[in-house]
């Protein structure tokens, strides 16, 4: 086994330790056969500080600068208490989450920017993200939407996750060239139930990690199965339904796609833009939310909302829908839970170590991307990180130690399944 595949594999515990002694190759070989799943005793960065040291006292200054930026945020976790990071030093409570969010790469498009701008700026607004239990649990791709959540959290705005214990009943056709499976109910209970856990635990994994001075708004997770329920189908159509446009429903690319294919589209699946607008409705109506995020393969359902909410109230503005582009694999396509590839949050749907060596395997291109995207790393620290890594004498793609350690494994394995937020 050489060094550097035995650094990949070490525990940060172990990993940890050999950061602080003449680390040899014998030492890591040692160290990895050992450890066997990852553990949180480590700070952010100890674990990449540790690997480097691995390569031996000769390391290139480009290795050398990310592992002086792992030390440092090692003492700085060392000197806090044990739930902080280096990350929760910073606040954002002053910030514009839109500015926020385009500067980590996680604002796709608006509605209308510059007065979600400045309706952001005047004072606490109520944000909401659907998840469809479409599974009992949910992947690397969605993690982006409780991302966002939580930024608008960090930026002083309540974040709600949305249950689709409705919606998961039809079936969400974006960017699908074949209609979804019908669950039954049994199996969309237990996956609303898996999905909520993980919803709860990392939105609370994330305010934990956030400056001891921000008072941060509490997050809720609703179920739009409570209004859905109880609706009946005339009720539906004659409160919902009057104020839908066919041919502005017809033209969503979500539904020409699929018309113009040899499949077709069912009315159950055409239908669903309409709930999941009805779903903008009722949370702008009952619980004053005025935005609505999701992926850019989300568009049509969000704008079918924000539309709904101008026609039915009969007045412009006050409610803005907001996207982000989607989390892709290197072949361009999207991380979803029917393609090969999937990388779940659960641990019981995928393994610590599987989880763990998926972000080892990626690429400098991607540690960037990612770590700006899926982490609460200031943005700071993560161009310090990039430039080191275009230095002379780098090893490319061993920036994917920094990444790996940017995601807790307490916060991940224990308890509350996923977050990225150390």
């Amino acid at each position: 086994m050489t060094c550097r595949r035995a650094a990949l594999r070490l525990a940060p515990a172990a990993a940890s330790r050999l950061a602080s002694s003449a680390a040899t190759p014998r030492a890591c070989a040692l160290a990895a056969r050992r450890a066997a799943t990852p553990s949180s005793s480590s700070s952010s960065l100890a674990f990449a500080s540790s690997a480097i040291r691995c390569r031996g006292t000769k390391f290139p200054r480009a290795h050398a600068s990310i592992a002086r930026a792992a030390d440092a945020s090692s003492s700085s976790s060392a000197s806090s208490s044990s739930s902080s990071s280096s990350s929760s030093s910073v606040s954002y409570a002053d910030r514009c989450v839109v500015d926020v969010l385009r500067e980590r790469g996680l604002l796709d498009a608006c509605t209308n920017e510059d007065e979600l701008r400045e309706a952001a700026g005047d004072g606490s607004l109520s944000v909401y993200c659907g998840f469809d239990p479409t599974a009992d649990s949910l992947h690397l791709g969605n993690l982006l939407g409780i991302v966002v959540l939580a930024w608008f959290q960090r930026c002083g705005h309540t974040p709600i996750a949305l249950l689709g214990g409705a919606t998961g009943r039809v079936g969400d056709p974006s960017g699908k060239s074949a209609e979804r499976p019908v669950l039954d109910d049994v199996t969309i209970n237990a996956n609303v139930a898996g999905i909520e856990k993980i919803l709860r635990g990392v939105l609370a994994n994330s305010a934990s990690f956030a400056p001891p001075g921000d008072e941060l708004k509490p997050a809720r997770v609703l179920n739009n199965l409570d209004w859905f329920g109880g609706m009946g189908f005339l009720e539906f159509l004659r409160d919902v339904g009057k104020y839908a446009r066919v041919g502005t429903m017809v033209a969503k690319d979500s539904v020409k796609s699929r018309l113009e294919s040899e499949r077709g589209m069912s009315f159950t699946e055409f239908s669903y833009q309409l709930l999941q607008g009805y779903d903008f409705v009722h949370l702008h109506r009952e619980e004053n939310v005025m935005v609505q995020v999701g992926g850019s393969d989300q568009w049509g359902n969000i704008t079918a909302g924000t539309d709904l909410i101008r026609r039915i109230s009969q007045r412009d503005g006050g409610a803005y829908g907001l996207t982000f582009p989607l989390l892709l694999k290197a072949d361009g396509k999207k991380f979803g839970k029917s393609e090969d590839g999937a990388v779940w949050l659960s641990p019981d749907r995928l393994s610590p170590y599987k989880f763990y060596q998926h972000l080892l395997q990626s690429t400098d291109a991607d540690v960037v991307r990612f770590m700006k995207t899926l982490t609460f790393v200031p943005i700071e620290e993560i161009e310090a990180m990039e430039a080191a890594m275009k230095e002379d004498g780098y090893a490319p793609n061993t920036g994917a130690l920094v990444l790996y350690k940017s995601f807790s494994p307490t916060a991940r394995f224990q308890h509350l399944i996923a977050s990225p937020f150390n």
